[in-house]
């Protein structure tokens, strides 16, 4: 069974799904900094690669699967005094998810799964409000939080500190899958191995103040393509073990 890209389908195509049996995955990304070396679209670089990965999982296993565009302006505090980043408020982003939703909901769609590839704590609110809201109408919606510790542990070492903004988890993932958008300056960036995780948890609100004033933590210089390969893998493990609760009654 082959995936629909909806944005890349007729409606006729889209109309030949069989919706009802469907999983719809709806990525999110960002437009941000992501230090001097890797571009304002990591993020939804990353989430399309998760998306694809997993949609190719359920595929195998006969699920129809049509996975959404990517929505690229989401909240981003964090990132705000770098040129070129652009968020939205979390309000907005609750919207659009639960209008999105509405509108799979009246096409015949019964499950979704959003995933995210951005992180930051404005952002992960906003997508917990709008699955809460979501799946009080009856849709079956499923988000694998890669911030809880079930997915994290398998996301890398790097990833578990919380240094991992543009460090080696972020950019093994860009190197794996648009190689030509990383810069040759991340080879000799040193290490920045403050957390942004307890940063968050000390009421830090920026990268400055978490301890990157170059919009980067972690090891960025030890990344390669073949580590990004294996974690968009198991990011793509992930999102077929969140959708396959969703059809468990079908």
């Amino acid at each position: 069974m082959t995936v629909c890209w909806l944005a890349t389908a007729t409606y006729e195509e889209v109309a030949a799904l069989d919706r009802a049996h469907a999983v719809a995955i709806l990525p999110l990304g960002a437009t941000e900094a992501h230090g001097p070396h890797l571009p304002l679209a990591t993020d939804v670089i990353i989430a399309e690669a998760m998306a694809r990965s997993g949609a190719e999982r359920l595929a195998v296993r006969g699920v129809p699967v049509a996975v959404l565009p990517t929505v690229a302006f989401t909240p981003a505090p964090f990132a705000a005094a770098f040129p070129g980043t652009l968020g939205v408020l979390p309000a907005t982003l609750e919207a659009t998810l639960t209008e999105v939703a509405a509108g799979l909901a009246t096409q015949g769609f019964r499950q979704l799964v959003i995933i995210s590839a951005h992180l930051d704590p404005a952002h992960l609110g906003a997508v917990r409000q709008a699955v809460t809201v979501i799946a009080a109408t009856g849709m079956r919606v499923a988000f694998p939080d890669l911030t809880r510790k079930r997915w994290a542990e398998r996301l890398g070492e790097e990833f578990q500190t919380g240094a991992c903004h543009a460090g080696r988890f972020e950019t093994s993932i860009v190197l794996a899958e648009r190689p030509e958008l990383v810069r040759p300056s991340r080879a000799g960036l040193a290490p920045n191995p403050h957390s942004i995780s307890d940063a968050i948890r000390a009421g830090k609100h920026t990268f400055a103040e978490a301890g990157g004033p170059r919009a980067y933590f972690g090891w960025p210089a030890d990344a390669s393509a073949d580590e990004g390969r294996a974690l968009v893998d198991a990011l793509g493990a992930i999102l077929e073990e969140a959708a396959l609760p969703l059809l468990t009654d079908e």
